[in-house]
C-alpha cells in the first residue's frame, strides 16, 4: 500500500510542517503523518507569531529555507518591530496572524511540494530493528516503512486536559491525546519527564466594549519575516490593551481551591515566562493588576483572544472574573482556558543534529524537547528534517554554532543544559547577539543551506548577493559623503548633540548617539537621491554594521577564542568515569551529554572550568 519513504514526520504542527518541508527540499521522499488534516499548523495558542528572540527565530528559518516566515507575511492582520528604543540587536518583528489563513496557506504549501505525501491516522509506535528506526506502525496496524523518522507530537503524548476539577484526556481542545510512543521509548531506554502548558479563554469579540481599552494600533511601516519579496496586507487590525484589577483577582482567588495547579493534580512545571493568571496573582501578591492584550484571531472571525489570561481554573469563575474586567462587562466566552499536561523526553538524550542517541535515524523536534512556543518548535523541525536527510545521505551533520544562529544557542542550550520547565528563548540566551540581529539573518545563513544542496534557493541566493552589494554601495555613500555644517547644525542641537564646527563625512555623524540616517535624510534631502536606489534593509545594515563597529568587533573577538575550543575535538571512545581528576558531578554530565568539541563541553551544566582544563592535559593540549 505505501512505497518506503526516506524521511517520515509525525506530526504536522509547526515543527512538523517545517521538519517536512526541509526534508523534501533538500531531495527526500517524505510522509506526514497526522491524526487531523484539518488542523495542520494550527495555531493552538495565540494568533501570533515572533516577538523578543522569537521573531530573530523566525528571519533565521525564512534564510534557511523554511516556510514558517513565508506564511506569516502572507496572513498577518498587523506587524509592529519591538525594542525599537533599545539597540539593533534587541529589535524584534511580531505579527498577528489570522488563525484559520495561517494553517490553510501552510496546507496549501505542503499540498504544492512533489515530495510530500500525507497519511491522517495516529501513530502508537516505531519499527526498531538493532537500534536503527525503520519507520511507524499506526492505529490500524498498517507498516511503513522509511529510512529516518522525526517525531513532532507536541503536546499531544498521554496528554491531559485540565479545567478546574475536571480532566480528560486530550492533545488540544477537540481531539484525543496520542499514546504508545512514551511507552516504546521507555523501554528502549529513553527517559521521559511531565510539562504543562495552557491557553486563555476564546470571546466573542462583538459582546466587548473597545471604548474602555487602549488601542494599539500597529506600524505604520509594515516589515516582513521573510527575505523574499511575500505578499503584505493593505490594512491592518487593531489590538487592545486593558487591565485586571483588585476586583477580578478576589474572583479568580475563589476558585483556587479547585485549581489544579494549587491542589496538585497537575504534576508537569509550566512555562516560567508566561504563566497563568492564577499563578500570576500567587506570585506576584504586591500587584495591584496585570495587563491584557485584546487580540483579533483573523480577518473574517469575531473571535477574540484574551493574552494574558491563561488559566485553569473552573469555567464558571473565568467567566465571572472576565466580567469584571473593563470592557468585558457583557463579554461572552467560546470556550474556557484550560491547562495541558504532556509527555516530553529530556533533550540531553540528542545529539547535536536532533538525532537521538539511543535510537539512530530518529529525531525529535519541537515540544517533546520540553521548548515551548511555535517558533521554537518550527527551527528544530527545520533543523531535524534537515538532519534526518543528511543522516541517511551518510553526509556530515549540519549543526549552526551560537556565534551563527540564536537556532544554534536553543540547540545548544537543549543538548548540554537540558531543560525541567518549558525553554523559551530571549535574546539574553544568546551571548553573541550583537552579531545575531534580525536584519542579518539571510547574510549568516542562506549560504549554508545553498551549499548543502537544498533546492529552491537560487532566488534567494540572488537577493543575497544584491543586499551585500547594496551594503558595500552605502558604505561608500557614508565614507564619502560629506555633511555641510549649515544644513544640519540645527537638527544636531535639537539632539543635543555637539555642532560641527567644519565639514565631516556621513559616518562620523551617524556613529554620534540618537542620531538615525532616517532623520538625516529628512534633514538633508539630497540624501535620498544616493540612497533611494539601494535596498533599504540593506542601508539599515550597513548603519548598524559601522554605528556599532565597535561592539561588533569585540563579539567577533570572542567568537574567535571560542572557535579554538571548539576545534578540539573529544574522542567518541572517551572514558570519563576513569578519569578520577573530574569532579563525580563532571564525570556524570560528560558520559551523559558525550560532547563532541571541548567547547561543547565547557557549556554543560556542572563541568567547572578546571575540568575543562583536566580534559585540554588529557587531550595533550
Amino acid at each position: 500500500m505505501f512505497p518506503k519513504y526516506h524521511v517520515i514526520v509525525v506530526g504536522a504542527g509547526h515543527a512538523g510542517c517545517e521538519a517536512a518541508v526541509a526534508a523534501a527540499n533538500m531531495g527526500s521522499k517524505v510522509l506526514l503523518v497526522t491524526m487531523n488534516m484539518n488542523t495542520i499548523a494550527q495555531m493552538s495558542c495565540n494568533p501570533a507569531m515572533g516577538g523578543v528572540a522569537k521573531g530573530q527565530i523566525v528571519r533565521e528559518v525564512d534564510a534557511l529555507g523554511g516556510y514558517s516566515g513565508i506564511v506569516s507575511d502572507e496572513s498577518m492582520v498587523q506587524f509592529r518591530m519591538l525594542n525599537l528604543s533599545k539597540g539593533p540587536a534587541m529589535w524584534s518583528p511580531r505579527t498577528q496572524n489570522d488563525r484559520m489563513l495561517f494553517a490553510s496557506m501552510w496546507r496549501q504549501k505542503l499540498e504544492e511540494h512533489p515530495n510530500i505525501d500525507f497519511w491522517q491516522e495516529s501513530v502508537p509506535g516505531l519499527i526498531v530493528k538493532n537500534g536503527v528506526c525503520k519507520g511507524i506502525f499506526t492505529s490500524l496496524g498498517l507498516e511503513i516503512e522509511s529510512d529516518a523518522v522525526v517525531l513532532t507530537n507536541g503536546t499531544f503524548l498521554n496528554g491531559i486536559i485540565h479545567i478546574g476539577e475536571k480532566q480528560f484526556g486530550g492533545g488540544r481542545a477537540g481531539e484525543k491525546a496520542a499514546t504508545g510512543i512514551t511507552e516504546q521509548l521507555l523501554t528502549l531506554g529513553f527517559e521521559s519527564g511531565r510539562m504543562k502548558t495552557g491557553t486563555p479563554p476564546r470571546i466573542d469579540g462583538r459582546s466587548l466594549d473597545y471604548s474602555k481599552m487602549e488601542l494599539q494600533p500597529g506600524d505604520e511601516n509594515i516589515q516582513r519575516f521573510s527575505y523574499t519579496q511575500t505578499k503584505l496586507p493593505e490594512k491592518q487590525l487593531p489590538c487592545h490593551i486593558t487591565y485586571t484589577s483588585d476586583k477580578v483577582h478576589e474572583t479568580l482567588k475563589e476558585g483556587f481551591e479547585k485549581s489544579p495547579m494549587f491542589n496538585g493534580r497537575i504534576q508537569g512545571l509550566g512555562p516560567r515566562y508566561c504563566p497563568s493568571i492564577e499563578d500570576k496573582i500567587n506570585r506576584f501578591a504586591d500587584k495591584e493588576r496585570h495587563q491584557l492584550f485584546v487580540e483579533p484571531e483573523g480577518w473574517n472571525t469575531c473571535e477574540i483572544y484574551v493574552n494574558g489570561f491563561s488559566s485553569s481554573l473552573p469555567e464558571d469563575v473565568q467567566y465571572k472574573a472576565l466580567r469584571q474586567v473593563p470592557g468585558f462587562e457583557n463579554m461572552k466566552m467560546f470556550r474556557p482556558g484550560y491547562a495541558i499536561e504532556y509527555d516530553y523526553f529530556p533533550p540531553v538524550q540528542l545529539n547535536m543534529n536532533l538525532e537521538t542517541k539511543q535510537v539512530k535515524n530518529l529525531f525529535f523536534a519541537g515540544q517533546i524537547n520540553g521548548t515551548t512556543g511555535y517558533e521554537e518548535a518550527a527551527c528544530q523541525g527545520l533543523m531535524a528534517g534537515i538532519n534526518a536527510h543528511l543522516a541517511i545521505s551518510d553526509k556530515e551533520p549540519f549543526i549552526l554554532k551560537r556565534s551563527e544562529a540564536y537556532i544554534g544557542v536553543l540547540i545548544d542550550d537543549l543538548v548540554n543544559k537540558g531543560t525541567n520547565e518549558p525553554y523559551r528563548m530571549f535574546t539574553s540566551r544568546a551571548e553573541y547577539r550583537i552579531l545575531l540581529r534580525q536584519d542579518n539573518a539571510d547574510l549568516r545563513l542562506t549560504p549554508l543551506v545553498h551549499e548543502l544542496g537544498m533546492k529552491g534557493l537560487e532566488e534567494r541566493m540572488s537577493l543575497v548577493e544584491k543586499k551585500k552589494e547594496d551594503i558595500v554601495q552605502a558604505e561608500k555613500i557614508f565614507d564619502s559623503y560629506s555633511v555641510d555644517p549649515e544644513l544640519i547644525n540645527g537638527f544636531l542641537e535639537s539632539k543635543d548633540s555637539s555642532p560641527l564646527k567644519q565639514r565631516v563625512k556621513l559616518r562620523s555623524v551617524i556613529t554620534r548617539p540618537n542620531v538615525t540616517l532616517d532623520e538625516i535624510r529628512q534633514t538633508i534631502g539630497e540624501l535620498d537621491v544616493l540612497f533611494d536606489t539601494l535596498e533599504q534593509e540593506s542601508v539599515m545594515s550597513a548603519e548598524i554594521a559601522i554605528k556599532y563597529d565597535g561592539y561588533i568587533r569585540k563579539e567577533q573577538e570572542m567568537v574567535d577564542k571560542m572557535e579554538r575550543l571548539e576545534a578540539v575535538r573529544l574522542f567518541d571512545d572517551l572514558n570519563y568515569a576513569n578519569m578520577t581528576s573530574l569532579s563525580i558531578e563532571a564525570r556524570e554530565k560528560l558520559n551523559k551529554v558525550r560532547p563532541r568539541t571541548i567547547g561543547q563541553a565547557s557549556r554543560i551544566s556542572g563541568v567547572s572550568p578546571s575540568d575543562i582544563s583536566i580534559l585540554l592535559v588529557h587531550l595533550g593540549r
